[in-house]
């Protein structure tokens, strides 16, 4: 009976962080409109999921945020769209077979890296407030790294011809977007993970339930 209590409220918060990634990817608080790409802040409920429910919900927390970001650019395309959608490939469908991966994979990624990594921190007795915005930090930095790099790596031609450059420019602009926007989002999360990861553990301890750790 206790183990079905604790399973019926992992499912409960489960679905109460999802519905919260689903109502920020229909905000411009979720995702906010640049010249060239979505920035998002969608991956902070994934990270605070994965720390405070584990590994596997960051997972599925990650894949939520995934498929919002493929309706989102399937609905409201932007020029690099194409690597977020499988329905804009314009390579047929090993360019769709490699949308999926970006836009799904990549971001199922950040929520099982957050979780491990918040696991390991405790096992080493890092106290809380330290570990929560390294915490932030690298799983916003697997986000933009993972989703920057396998553009480069599976969309470069596609890039290059979207943005109007040569191939060689390609590499500049994709560390250009990790520096102006990825390392400001990483800092970001870092602070907000930090203060709301707090919080919520906070409550999620009074609330009788048990915090990953």
């Amino acid at each position: 009976m206790e183990k079905q209590k604790r399973d019926t409220r992992w499912l409960v918060q489960l679905a109460l962080m999802a519905a919260i990634i689903v109502v920020l990817a229909n905000t411009p608080l979720g995702m906010i409109q640049l010249p060239i790409i979505k920035a998002t802040t969608i991956h902070i409920p994934v990270i605070l999921g994965a720390i405070l429910m584990g590994p596997l919900a960051g997972g599925i927390l990650g894949g939520v945020f995934g498929i919002c970001s493929m309706v989102s650019n399937t609905v409201a395309p932007v020029i690099t769209s194409f690597a977020f959608s499988p329905f804009l490939s314009t390579t047929g469908l090993a360019g769709a077979v490699k949308a999926i991966w970006i836009c799904l994979g990549c971001r199922i990624l950040i929520g099982v890296v957050a979780g491990w990594l918040w696991v390991g921190l405790r096992r080493v007795h890092l106290p809380e407030m330290a570990a929560l915005p390294i915490v932030g930090f690298v799983g916003s930095m697997v986000n933009t790294v993972c989703v920057m790099g396998s553009i480069y790596l599976l969309f470069a031609q596609q890039y290059a011809e979207a943005q109007n450059v040569g191939m060689t420019a390609v590499f500049g602009l994709i560390m250009g977007t990790v520096v102006a926007s990825g390392i400001p989002e990483a800092i970001a999360a870092a602070v907000l993970v930090a203060v709301i990861g707090k919080a919520l553990c906070a409550v999620f301890r009074r609330a009788g339930a048990r915090v990953v750790s």
